[in-house]
């Protein structure tokens, strides 16, 4: 990371102190808001969490140290706290189209100092202090790293390295994905000398789903799974009838994408929800095929390599129609990525 020392300058003052996530935060981003909040307050900075819009409720656990503020819900009190706030820290994006409904120009970011954390491509803003790798397996990760190379490790509370590891376990696909490591793997250690319980947080993340997410995930499996064996895709399709059926909240999705994935054969699995104002994708993949470009080019979006997303104006039924047009296009790729 450039300019450390200039960092840990700046943070030896007090100050107040406002930490955004992306929209629709997962485990990864509000871990990451969660852990790095919880060593800054203990610096005895006056720290606020201000995420766009609201967060699972299977991931309620993490903030019960931590206020986190939603954006969506008072905006007006949360601007108040962006304004106020010398200091402004992005964790898990840093593409300025990733904060809806907070507009990006409403952060004021050249006239305040910044500091981001992200480990995804396609990077558009420019912080004062950056931590910035694509290689990081989490965001979680390299707020571990900060705070290690802060000289703070000492600060981390068992509810901060409970955050910090779901945010790098869910990132990882529970330490399945290629960004898994030797180093990931020592961070965790060291988070369990810390006091983390491994068991308690797996149990809180995946052993914590309501009645109505299950069934969900049910009706998904059973008549809203498309397989596309010729083309080696499966992708889902969620209309709002569907959400509204099995009293749909922010989470119950989680993780359903990575169902087609794991099909025999399978190495692209997409799904699409649609909802009031927009279609929102999620695209995973095996191998080399990028879905983050697939879903820069022709779905307003992005993220990683192997695991992006992107969104629509367009009906369901057109959304997907584009998508099954580019499949075509694209099959020669994807089977010679299965061939590889």
């Amino acid at each position: 990371m450039q300019n450390l020392s200039e960092l840990k300058e700046f943070l030896l003052t007090p100050l107040p102190v406002v930490i955004i996530p992306h929209q629709k935060p997962d485990a990864d981003a509000l871990g990451s808001c969660v852990g790095l909040a919880g060593v800054l307050t203990q610096l005895g900075h006056q720290v606020r969490v201000v995420s766009p819009s609201d967060y699972p409720e299977f991931l309620d656990w993490m903030t019960s140290e931590t206020e986190v503020h939603i954006y969506q819900n008072k905006p007006v009190e949360c601007q108040k706290l962006i304004d106020e706030a010398k200091l402004l820290v992005l964790l898990d994006f840093s593409e300025t189209n990733r904060i809806k409904p907070i507009a990006f120009e409403k952060l004021n970011i050249e006239q305040k100092t910044s500091l981001l954390l992200d480990h995804h491509i396609g990077k558009t803003i420019e912080a004062t202090f950056e931590h910035w790798t694509v290689k990081a397996a989490a965001t979680a990760e390299l707020v571990y790293e900060l705070i290690d190379m802060l000289g703070l490790k000492h600060l981390i509370t068992k509810n901060i390295a409970e955050s910090l590891y779901a945010g790098m376990m869910t990132d990882t696909g529970s330490f399945k994905h290629p960004s898994t490591n030797s180093k990931v793997h020592r961070i965790v250690a060291e988070l369990i000398d810390l006091g983390m319980d491994s068991s308690k947080v797996h149990r809180l993340i995946y052993d914590n789903n309501s009645i109505d997410r299950m069934r969900l995930l049910g009706f998904a499996l059973a008549e809203r799974m498309v397989v596309l064996p010729e083309s080696q895709t499966a992708y889902f399709t969620l209309s709002q009838q569907d959400l509204k059926r099995f009293n749909f909240r922010n989470g119950d999705s989680e993780g359903l994408v990575n169902y087609g994935l794991s099909i025999k054969g399978i190495s692209v699995a997409a799904i699409f929800i649609e909802y009031s104002d927009e279609i929102r994708i999620s695209f995973r993949s095996v191998g080399n095929f990028s879905v983050a470009d697939l879903a820069r080019k022709y779905f307003k979006g992005g993220g990683h390599k192997n695991a992006s997303g992107g969104h629509s104006s367009e009906s369901l039924n057109d959304t997907v129609q584009k998508f099954l047009d580019l499949l075509k296009a694209y099959q020669p790729e994807i089977l010679a990525n299965i061939a590889d």
